[in-house]
């Protein structure tokens, strides 16, 4: 029997949920997730979940934020002057935009809150600051 390790490629079904039950993703009704074990493509907590399996073999693991997307940092909130904003999009709170960082690289963020004068923009990855739950199955090992 085939183990995972690190530098495998495996593919998972998985479906990960908030501590609340709240379901934020799922490969059902899709292809299985495939990756390479230990290559940084998800995330830490995840993927040290892995070696030592066995295709077939399901598990449920709880992952703090450290091994997540991370804690929530408030110098990723960025309050701009509303008049930086071009006036064709329709701001409202929960809009997420894509500004461009220092290297050239798409940065998320959501509005978070707004005034006359300005806009609140938070680039924090939505799960940041959240502890996960992830079920899966190993489907592949390669």
């Amino acid at each position: 029997m085939t183990e995972v390790t690190s530098g495998a490629t495996v593919r998972i079904h998985y479906t990960g949920t908030l501590e609340d039950g709240t379901v934020f993703d799922s490969s059902e009704g899709r292809d299985p997730l495939e990756f390479t074990v230990g290559s940084g493509m998800i995330i830490p907590g995840l993927d040290k979940a892995l070696p030592g399996m066995a295709v077939g073999e399901k598990k449920q693991v709880t992952i703090a934020p450290e091994e997540a997307y991370g804690p929530r940092q408030e110098e990723a909130l960025l309050e701009v002057p509303r008049g930086d904003i071009p006036a064709e999009i329709p701001l409202e709170v929960g809009l997420q935009l894509q500004m461009t960082g220092q290297q050239g690289q798409p940065v998320p963020v959501t509005v978070t809150e707004m005034t006359e004068e300005s806009v609140t923009l938070d680039a924090n990855h939505a799960l940041a600051g959240q502890t996960l739950i992830f079920d899966f199955e190993v489907v592949s090992v390669a």
